[in-house]
């Protein structure tokens, strides 16, 4: 099949919403499947990107989060202009964001209006309020037709296989703990609690993997310390490599994460631990999961800390829920 003219999307700069990103990526593709798409996304991204067949390449995003770079944004966008782009998607919600497919003379340059970007897009998609913090619906919705569909990475076998034999694993037999959260510690269900659920996990055989970035090693090495015999590869692994082995895990847990959204989209069912944030806005787009949620009179706050200093709809969450949902989806594969 002949290429048509290709498509921009400029992503996002968060793994849970490059993940989801895949939504509009994968229903772009329906309406046009002879138009390559080309995702610009920080360095970062590179491994995920790769794992999405959808996308033809990445082009890096080379400005730090925050940081304005006009110049750098006109000269980028310049650079692109030979590239021949018929349509450009924006994804993240400011209006620097949103400068680059400008500068680059991109005809169509679609997103929504967030911050008032009146004459940087060609198309203003409609949002409603309720839609705003549904980032995979949100996203999804600048196709304007096509099918929703969960996010599905690939797996990269012989890498997998390789990571297994280095760190003593088997497949399905362990149970990855992802309990780190940039976002902020109102995310974060307590350490202390992690561990307690890895103590009765590798109480019934199981091996316990803790993965996260380097901001998560303080959190994953105080589980370690109260859980001994689980492995902590916390800033150890590259992200292609977190994605395989934990596409190898039999069960998932994380807080409202990256991580979260990667093992649903590699299949392993995943119990998902909400606190400041909502399941209804951000689940794992899996069928296989179980969503953990104190739904508190103050939740959500949407706040990186607690506004109220007590954090109870984490800390108040028993270890107890979490052991039951690991034994109905346990129960589930095993059927």
């Amino acid at each position: 099949m002949a290429e048509g003219p290709p498509t921009l999307v400029i992503g996002p700069t968060w793994v849970g919403d490059m993940v989801m990103a895949q939504c509009l990526f994968s229903a772009l593709k329906e309406k046009n499947p002879e138009a390559p798409i080309d995702v610009m996304a920080p360095a970062w991204a590179a491994p995920l990107v790769a794992r999405m067949p959808e996308v033809r390449r990445r082009i890096d995003l080379p400005f730090s989060h925050g940081r304005f770079d006009l110049g750098a944004r006109w000269r980028l966008g310049r650079a692109l202009r030979g590239q021949d782009y018929a349509r450009a998607y924006v994804l993240p919600g400011s209006w620097k964001s949103a400068l680059v497919p400008f500068f680059a003379c991109i005809p169509r340059r679609v997103g929504h209006l967030r911050e008032m970007r009146y004459g940087l897009l060609t198309d203003i998609v409609p949002l409603a309020d309720k839609a705003k913090r549904r980032t995979a619906e949100a996203f999804f919705s600048l196709a304007r037709g096509g099918t929703f569909r969960a996010p599905h990475l690939t797996v990269d076998a012989a890498n997998q296989e390789g990571l297994m034999a280095r760190y003593g694993l088997e497949a399905k037999k362990y149970v990855a703990l992802m309990p780190g959260a940039e976002f902020g510690p109102a995310k974060r269900w307590p350490g202390e609690s992690y561990a307690v659920f890895a103590r009765r996990m590798m109480g019934f055989g199981l091996g316990v993997v803790l993965f996260g970035s380097k901001n998560d090693q303080p959190v994953t090495a105080e589980i370690a310390a109260l859980a001994p015999g689980a492995l902590d590869l916390a800033g150890r692994t590259r992200l292609e490599d977190a994605i395989d082995l934990i596409a190898g895990a039999r069960l998932g847990v994380s807080n409202d994460s990256g991580l979260m959204h990667v093992a649903a989209a590699v299949g392993t069912p995943i119990i998902a631990v909400y606190g400041s944030t909502s399941p209804e806005n951000t689940p794992p787009l899996t069928e296989d999961r179980e969503l953990i949620w104190l739904g508190l009179s103050c939740s959500p706050c949407h706040q990186k800390e607690c506004p109220l200093g007590h954090l109870n709809c984490l800390r108040t969450l028993d270890v107890s829920l979490v052991a039951a949902a690991a034994e109905r989806l346990l129960a589930k594969a095993a059927a």
